[in-house]
């Protein structure tokens, strides 16, 4: 069994189109070009004494939050949101990584992670979030990416939908006063968006790594926001996962313009659960299998391994064996119906999920 997607893939001219299709009244600016020279641009707008720079692509198959971010400049240049562009000045940049985009891959065309180079500043598209960030001199950053399905809100069977981290400073996790305010911020966010029984909200590892952007402007400083958009049940085009961030965006936003953080934000903060990776995205109980001659009846695990194929995204089935597993997104019962021809674990991976949906 294998899904697909036309909406999770957003090379450079598609997410163009977009952009113009808004109509807006400000133009984009080319500051940089990446590895295979494809333009790096910002979008700056607002007229406020607060500055916010935020970017988006950083893995260039993490295409959520550009969405959202995209979403969240229509709804900052409606009247209603003037008051905000009259505080704040907005620096975003919506795919800092246009090749790894193009390629649907987490790293750039010579295979670096850029959120793993801010120390060494060894990649043009490094050097050009450096450079805007030391122009620009921002008060709060926004650091936007996705996460896989595997993580869950806490020891629970919720999937983390949304993810957020107020990065580390220092190798203590100090609270220091830039990371306070970050931890405030998400602490506010996470209350007014309320989640259910079947999403969550979850707090990435803050471990720190001055390779990491979020911890590098952190450590100078600067309060800075990692937004992580997951899995929302049975949204693999992550359209409502798109409504979420924008949600969590706009409260970002909003707590920027009041201030005023408190200690209590921070324990808040500290009270979110912490992501747990023991979710999958199908299981299959009851299924019957044989492996060194031995026939058991066992519960296997499927997960979906994202393929560019064309102009969509390919999510193809593979058998996985993980211990830590807990739950899946979604269980099938086969009540035994393969007693009289169990499925062969030695064959591939793709092979064992192919037999189980067929069984279906």
């Amino acid at each position: 069994m294998t899904k697909s997607s036309s909406h999770r893939y957003l090379p450079p001219a598609k997410w163009l189109t977009l952009f113009n299709s808004l109509g807006l009244p400000f133009k984009l600016k080319t500051i940089g070009y990446s590895v295979e020279n494809r333009p790096i641009q910002v979008l700056v707008f607002g007229k406020g004494m607060k500055k916010v720079l935020g970017w988006s692509q950083m893995h260039g198959n993490e295409t959520t939050t550009t969405y959202a971010l995209l979403d969240l400049v229509s709804k900052l240049l409606t009247p209603s949101s003037s008051y905000l562009l009259d505080d704040i000045q907005f620096a975003f940049i919506f795919q800092l990584n246009p090749d790894g985009a193009v390629r649907y891959t987490r790293l750039n065309a010579v295979h670096v992670d850029l959120n793993r180079d801010a120390s060494e500043q060894s990649q043009p598209e490094t050097q050009t979030l450096i450079d805007l960030f030391e122009s620009f001199k921002p008060d709060y950053c926004l650091n936007l990416h996705g996460q896989r399905t595997v993580f869950a809100a806490g020891d629970t069977e919720k999937s983390a939908s949304l993810s957020f981290l107020a990065p580390a400073a220092d190798f203590e996790r100090s609270h220091t006063p830039a990371r306070k305010k970050a931890m405030a911020i998400i602490a506010r966010a996470s209350v007014a968006i309320q989640s259910d029984n079947q999403w969550g909200i979850g707090k990435y590892d803050d471990t720190f790594n001055i390779n990491c952007t979020g911890d590098y402007f952190t450590a100078k400083g600067v309060p800075t926001i990692l937004v992580e958009a997951g899995h929302f049940p049975n949204d693999y085009d992550r359209l409502m996962t798109r409504k979420l961030v924008l949600s969590a965006l706009e409260h970002f936003i909003l707590s920027i313009h009041e201030e005023n953080f408190t200690e209590e934000e921070v324990d808040a903060y500290m009270a979110i659960p912490n992501n747990f990776s023991h979710l999958c995205d199908v299981a299959f109980t009851n299924v019957f299998v044989i492996k060194n001659d031995q026939i058991t009846n066992s519960t296997l695990f499927v997960q979906f391994e994202e393929e560019l194929e064309g102009e969509k995204i390919i999510f193809r089935a593979k058998h996985i064996e993980n211990e830590n597993i807990k739950v899946a997104h979604k269980t099938y019962d086969l009540h035994g119906i393969n007693r009289e021809n169990p499925i062969n674990l030695e064959f591939s991976p793709k092979e064992i999920a192919k037999t189980l949906f067929s069984l279906l």
